[in-house]
């Protein structure tokens, strides 16, 4: 249960549907223990009332509700016939009783199971949002689906329908007890001898249970993350003809589950038949022992205690039943928790200072002595990088792959902190500013720009708290994309599919483009956003961008020399480390790496123009 203490705090929060819940609970099984006593009542008057009745030296222990109701039936002196009439109307309404507080009682507990179930899938959801973006290197998207889904759901068993029976049949199995024992202590005794048995039972195949549901919950969260890598990649599995290969991985990962799944059945199904086996035994005790007594004339044993012991064993079929049934909901809720719990103690290591600062940025960048390693490869992107951009100043950074062009972007972007020196934006360490504010302040458009299922102006607007029409025609006209979209079926509004599935390479970077005009933040960054626009589209693109960009602090990065666009600076990276830094005149002048680079992507266009 230490798994499930993390619900403690829902449980506070719906605590009047919790304790309601519970009342409704207790006063359905009242009602539902004072049927055997009225049965055992009629017995026993009918008993009183047959010729040669010998009268017991002991007088059988009512309930005070029974007792009230003996007493006014019998002080009305109605013939025995009427008074077996009333009594079976009174079965039949303690029935009625019991059956209406049922109905509250899943009206309160399931409900409130349902509320907390949308609290917690929102608090996960929430959290998934706040981790870093090595979080999501490391954890597949399958996985967070599943623990997202599937555990909530097996959570909300515990809080709903675990917490339904097992209180129900705690409160159904004291009562009877209760009741059993003040009519027959040593009775009672060998009817609840086999319930050592039961324990041992249900602690044995919970321990098994618990182990296989974290195995089971884990082999379905392989299962989701291999069939959701083949839905988002179902285009290059058709071009390259990996059809059977892909449903072979499918298959392993759904037969291990499928193992695992069965195997915990089978663990489970030997609740039921330990539970009938136990409550046969104790039938099968009361009515010997019982009987043995009763013609033996020992200890004023009655018919009417036999049968009312029968019938209190008999309702209890289902709450002794349910203690496997209500225990295994428990375990798979408790691993499913876990594995909830352990994202949720996940704390990011991206986060706002307990004294963020909120200011309005102008735009200035420093980077002092700057370095940063991958914590999961290992690999130093960045080494003692120090630089200055200037706030409205216009830069290019080129280099080769993997010269750590995309991580200097993000280190700016604060989706990782520096392993070594500091970054400074208008003069404020970065870490010092609030997260939010610093994001709200940079417009990103990256290469692989993910668009979501949604109309296209709705992905334009994306980055804004509001939808202009007119501006997100406008900011789709600067990334030259407003011809693509009028020519769409329904224009602005139509839907593109997941990931943008419906539309071009080139289509999907100027969306992405858009979005990123449109939002027009102090600091603007374009990571390698036109690789797969052709080269009249970029140089009409690059043209717009000239006036829409004055005033604001530009990063462009680039494999490629845009020698039109007029960069104020441009800085090489090589093994991310800084190579060189000026003016694309100044640059060609040395005759170092940048010039190797502009001489070699003239050797590439020269044959294209013959």
């Amino acid at each position: 249960m230490k798994h499930l203490s993390a619900l403690n705090k829902y449980f506070w929060k719906y605590r009047v549907r919790l304790i309601i819940g519970v009342f409704f609970v207790v006063v359905s099984n009242y009602f539902g223990v004072l049927a055997p006593q009225i049965t055992g009542y009629i017995i026993d008057f009918v008993q009183r009332n047959l010729p040669g009745y010998v009268a017991k030296a002991k007088k059988p222990s009512y309930d005070v509700s029974v007792k009230a109701f003996i007493r006014w039936i019998e002080g009305i002196h109605l013939q025995p016939i009427k008074i077996v009439l009333f009594s079976g109307v009174l079965i039949l309404a303690l029935a009625l009783l019991r059956g209406f507080f049922m109905f509250l009682m899943r009206q309160t507990l399931i409900v409130m199971s349902r509320h907390i179930e949308y609290d917690q899938k929102n608090e996960v959801f929430d959290h998934y949002q706040k981790l870093d973006a090595s979080f999501y290197k490391t954890h597949s998207t399958g996985d967070l689906m599943s623990r997202m889904a599937e555990d909530v759901s097996r959570v909300r068993q515990f809080t709903g329908p675990a917490i339904m029976y097992f209180t129900n049949l705690v409160t159904l199995i004291g009562m009877s007890v209760f009741f059993m024992w003040k009519r027959d202590a040593e009775l009672t005794l060998y009817v609840l001898s086999p319930l050592p048995i039961l324990a041992v039972t249900i602690y044995i195949v919970n321990t098994i249970i618990h182990k296989k549901s974290e195995a089971v919950q884990a082999a379905l969260g392989a299962l989701t993350s291999t069939a959701q890598q083949a839905y988002s990649g179902i285009r290059v599995i058709k071009s390259f003809v990996q059809e059977d290969a892909m449903f072979k991985a499918f298959e392993a990962s759904s037969e291990k589950y499928r193992s695992g799944a069965t195997s915990l059945a089978k663990v489970e199904s030997m609740y039921f038949p330990s539970m009938t086996l136990l409550i046969g035994l104790s039938t099968l005790l009361t009515i010997m022992i019982g009987g043995i007594y009763y013609i033996n004339g020992h200890r004023e044993m009655g018919i009417d205690t036999i049968v009312e012991f029968v019938i209190y064993i008999n309702m209890l079929t289902f709450p002794v039943s349910a203690i496997g049934w209500t225990a295994s909901m428990i375990q798979r809720a408790s691993a499913s928790q876990k594995r909830l719990n352990e994202f949720l103690q996940t704390e990011p290591s991206i986060a706002s200072p307990a004294e963020a600062k909120d200011i309005a940025l102008t735009g200035d960048i420093k980077l002092e002595n700057v370095s940063f390693t991958y914590a999961h490869t290992g690999i130093e992107a960045v080494k003692k990088l120090n630089l200055h951009i200037r706030a409205g100043e216009r830069v290019a950074v080129v280099g080769r792959t993997g010269s750590g062009k995309t991580t200097l972007i993000q280190l700016i972007l604060r989706l990782y902190d520096v392993t070594e020196g500091r970054i400074l934006l208008d003069d404020v360490p970065i870490d010092k500013i609030n997260l939010g504010r610093l994001r709200e302040q940079m417009s990103y458009v990256p290469q692989d720009g993910f668009l979501f299922s949604d109309s296209v102006a709705a992905n334009i607007a994306f980055g804004t708290k509001w939808m202009d029409k007119e501006q997100v025609q406008e900011a789709a006209k600067l990334a030259v994309v407003h011809r693509d979209i009028e020519s769409f079926s329904k224009g602005y509004d139509t839907e593109i599919g997941e990931r943008g599935v419906t539309l071009s390479g080139g289509q999907k970077q100027r969306i992405s483009i858009a979005r990123g005009l449109l939002k027009a933040s102090p600091i603007m960054i374009f990571d390698d956003c036109l690789s797969a626009v052709d080269a009249r589209t970029e140089k009409e693109i690059m043209t717009n961008l000239v006036s829409h960009l004055k005033g604001r602090t530009s990063l462009f990065i680039t494999h490629r020399v845009f020698q039109l666009f007029g960069f104020d600076r441009i800085i090489v990276l090589e093994e991310g480390e800084l190579k060189e830094q000026g003016t694309h005149e100044e640059l060609l002048q040395k005759r170092g790496l940048y010039f190797a680079m502009y001489q070699r992507q003239l050797q590439e266009e020269d044959p294209q123009e013959n």
